[in-house]
């Protein structure tokens, strides 16, 4: 009789599964296409977005230069001018801030050769003052730590833990957006589908 509750059990979990991720799924892609049009993210030390795109000379020494890869160029058929330059996809690659690299620098804003990015010294102090990608937002109906789990993974993924993101009862987090710089690795190790938090540009 056991073993008749088991498998009784183990149907009924993955009937629940499915529709669980049939849900997410679906979310998944309606999200997506919310956000097609969201403003870019930019690297750190970015201009203003229209400064940036007239200034920017779409060289990607930037990409090649940013060791986490968290760097990619915009599509050829973008549109708005946006076409070549270098933008953030948080979810597949977050900024680091080079804080396990040498050097003195962050090595996008170190490499630009147009002033497009402006130099950033990797210290904590310039980096709070300078580094502007945008700004961490979250879901609370994805949030497992807002509905009835303990989680926690973007708290311990941010690496200014305690000022940009502080965590309160069942690890529920809270953006502080005065100190939150977008670099998104809060939403990269997010461990909801579709992902719970996200980082969205700052527009000036």
């Amino acid at each position: 009789m056991a073993n008749v509750d088991r498998r009784q059990f183990v149907k009924q979990s993955a009937a629940i599964g499915i529709t669980i991720g049939g849900s997410a799924y679906v979310s998944g892609l309606m999200g997506t296409a919310s956000t097609a049009k969201a403003s870019p993210l930019r690297p750190p030390g970015a201009l203003a977005e229209d400064d940036f795109l007239s200034t920017c000379i779409r060289c990607m020494r930037c990409v090649d230069a940013c060791p986490n890869h968290a760097l990619v160029s915009t599509p050829g058929n973008a549109p708005g001018g946006h076409a070549g330059t270098p933008t953030m996809k948080p979810r597949k690659a977050a900024c680091m801030l080079c804080l396990s690299e040498e050097g003195d620098y962050l090595k996008c804003t170190e490499v630009c050769p147009s002033g497009a990015l402006q130099l950033i010294e990797k210290t904590r102090e310039d980096i709070k003052e300078k580094v502007t990608i945008g700004v961490a937002e979250i879901d609370f109906d994805l949030c497992y730590s807002y509905n009835n789990w303990s989680c926690g993974a973007c708290f311990r993924a941010c690496p200014l833990a305690g000022e940009a993101m502080t965590i309160g009862a069942w690890e529920r987090p809270t953006i502080h957006p005065e100190a939150c710089v977008g670099c998104g690795c809060c939403e990269r190790s997010c461990i909801r589908y579709p992902h719970a938090i996200r980082v969205k540009a700052v527009t000036t």
